[in-house]
């Protein structure tokens, strides 16, 4: 159960900061507007890109946030990862930087798994 929980909470921890820390600090900055002109989108898309992925991200580290909800937030993360790899590759061809959002996904698939692993389990009393 130990190993379970290292593991779920190390890659839930990781995702917590690629998707909630690091754009709630970044997304006003010229870089971070200048990232989703390129691909293409709108400003405001980027906008609402962050605060979906600060709620997100709050949906799967608060431990009373209903499981259903939780659910939502790994389907949300998982197809923003997808789409960013597909918007990447169609900009800019297929490079490192096409792949990174799928590297994310993966870290994504260890935490839902262990989410499961650990939600599954009988509670020991």
């Amino acid at each position: 159960m130990k190993k379970e929980r290292i593991m779920f909470w190390t890659a839930t921890i990781l995702i917590a900061l690629f998707e909630g820390v690091m754009p709630a600090l970044t997304w006003q900055t010229e870089m971070a507007k200048e990232g989703i002109r390129h691909l293409g989108y709108p400003e405001y898309f980027g906008n609402a890109l962050v605060v979906f992925k600060i709620a997100g991200v709050l949906a799967l580290l608060i431990p009373q946030v209903p499981k259903r909800i939780k659910e939502w937030a790994y389907a949300g993360f998982a197809f923003d990862f997808i789409f960013a790899t597909i918007s990447h590759a169609a900009v800019d061809g297929i490079n490192g930087q096409a792949f990174f959002p799928l590297v994310v996904l993966a870290v994504l698939a260890v935490s839902y798994i262990y989410y499961h692993k650990l939600n599954s389990t009988p509670k020991r009393t």
